[in-house]
């Protein structure tokens, strides 16, 4: 009985050093989850009201052997924050101007050259010598001049015009431009005026046609 007595009197001494060192730890805001304490090489098991809510107590040397449930809180948050987020995905490369922009970036580039009769540019232009240019910079070859140009192409309807379709002006198409979008065309008009910018409608419309 009285060896009995021993054996319950030294379990007793180590619980309450196991939680004396413990609890001398700094106490910080509460988290879920109790810590149960547990004597090494026995089947006793206390919980201590509180200790799930000290600062640093994973740190104090073997506390596992006392108190397993600090390495198991551990090993938990080491894994929620190594776990990686969602992949993000790369952006998108920018889409590649259509043919048509690419011909109206062309005919813009030369606003602001003089008109000469018969030329085809790169730096003087006629109205069908700008188109015809314009084209040849994308590698597409169209008729010299603007009647051709107005009877071989696919006839296109006012209301579906795209950039880079090129617009026939007066009875005859005597004229051409070339359709910027937004109402909006560039031609190389007459020996008065250099290539530049000009609305739709501002003589009235042949046709309207694209290559």
């Amino acid at each position: 009985m009285a060896q009995q007595n021993r054996l319950n009197k030294t379990i007793t001494r180590r619980i309450a050093t196991a939680s004396a060192v413990i609890m001398g730890a700094t106490v910080m805001a509460p988290v879920a989850g109790a810590f149960e304490v547990v004597v090494p090489n026995t089947d006793i098991r206390v919980n201590v009201p509180g200790m799930e809510n000290i600062q640093g107590i994973e740190n104090i040397p073997n506390v596992e052997q006392f108190v397993p449930s600090v390495q198991e809180s551990v090993d938990t948050y080491v894994a929620n924050v190594a776990t990686p987020g969602p992949a993000v995905a790369p952006a998108a490369p920018a889409a590649a101007p259509s043919t048509g922009q690419a011909i109206v970036d062309a005919v813009r580039s030369k606003v602001g050259a003089p008109y000469a009769w018969g030329a085809t540019g790169p730096n003087a232009f006629d109205c069908s010598g700008l188109t015809t240019w314009a084209y040849q910079q994308v590698g597409k070859s169209i008729p010299r001049t603007s009647q051709a140009q107005a009877s071989q192409g696919q006839q296109v309807p006012l209301d579906q015009l795209q950039p880079g379709d090129i617009i026939a002006y007066y009875g005859g198409a005597s004229h051409v431009g070339i359709y910027a979008g937004n109402g909006m065309i560039i031609d190389a008009l007459n020996s008065g005026s250099p290539v530049g910018e000009r609305p739709l409608h501002f003589q009235p419309i042949h046709s309207a046609v694209r290559f």
